[in-house]
């Protein structure tokens, strides 16, 4: 369908005009929506809450009649039309996500945060986590944008968080929001492939949310995964060569009644068929989602004596 971006620039008046008309070319042009945001309208009040600089959340009732500059509509038509016709997501157009309730700061250096483990970090990992006042050490492996280690920060105040990538890149980013909480004295932010820079220490916690896509399903993600970073999401052995290598290391990082929980999305059947003999804790999640395991120490051990 041609979309007549020019008109609706003249046309489109108000707050109001702006949400209808966008959530409708939306809906129509048949985005995806899967990156912090759940449908048209809600993709779309993000947009352009966030452009006008109103409180992105709720549409505010008082604003909904107000009209835009002709600045301010051409700057946000701009943004629409990529949206449509890049198939960039919002996040990517904001340079803002959210992510348990906290703010941050992405671009197509990172993938966009919508791991359930907020819900994880929320409950401070209850009931596995025995004693979370006294987690002290905690290893975010393979942070990308540092949203899960940041969130881990803010839940556990008096813990120490090392968060780990192999991309530099990805790692300039996740120092702006180490900043942006003023978490420079307890987040560290380590340049290491998984365990290579760690030497031996040791973790009451480890949480970890590396790439373990496969091929196949590459070439199945939506166009709009195509603005994420390639080495975030696809791994090698049908997606689980990093999985093996994390639960590996783990056996030796983690402390003796440490925890290891890694999110595999949809490949937790490929993991199960792969290493059946290993009893995967796979959690459920209220708010939705799927895919993240839980393992001790001595599974990790065990795991490491049988498949190294």
């Amino acid at each position: 369908m041609t979309i007549d971006y020019d008109s609706a620039t003249v046309e489109l008046m108000t707050l109001r005009d702006f949400l209808r008309w966008t959530t409708s070319r939306f809906e129509e042009t048949g985005l995806f929506f899967g990156h912090g945001t759940e449908d048209a309208f809600n993709d779309a009040s993000q947009l352009i809450l966030h452009h006008l600089n109103l409180p992105v959340g709720e549409v505010p009732e008082l604003f909904l009649d107000a009209r835009l500059t002709s600045a301010e509509k051409t700057a946000l038509m701009i943004l629409i039309k990529k949206r449509i016709e890049e198939r960039v997501p919002v996040p990517y157009l904001t340079q803002e996500a959210w992510f348990l309730g906290l703010p941050f700061y992405v671009d197509e250096r990172v993938l966009i945060p919508r791991s359930p483990f907020a819900e994880l970090i929320s409950d401070r990992f209850s009931p596995w986590l025995s004693s979370p006042d006294d987690t002290s050490h905690i290893l975010d492996m393979c942070t990308g944008g540092g949203c899960i280690a940041i969130a881990l920060a803010h839940v556990f105040p008096d813990a120490d968080i090392d968060a780990v990538d192999i991309s530099d890149a990805a790692l300039e980013v996740a120092k702006i929001n180490q900043h942006k909480h003023q978490l420079q004295d307890r987040l560290h932010l380590i340049t290491s492939d998984l365990w290579q820079n760690l030497a031996d220490k040791q973790y009451d916690l480890i949480v970890s949310n590396p790439p373990y896509v496969s091929d196949d399903e590459m070439a199945d993600l939506p166009a709009e995964y195509r603005h994420e970073p390639v080495d975030a999401l696809r791994a090698d052995d049908n997606g689980l060569a990093l999985v093996r290598q994390i639960i590996i290391g783990a056996a030796t990082h983690l402390t003796e009644n440490g925890l290891l929980f890694v999110e595999v999305g949809h490949s937790d059947v490929t993991v199960m068929e792969t290493w059946p003999e290993m009893d995967f804790l796979w959690l459920s999640f209220e708010q939705g989602g799927q895919g993240i395991f839980m393992l001790t120490q001595q599974q990790c051990v065990d795991f490491s004596n049988r498949y190294h």
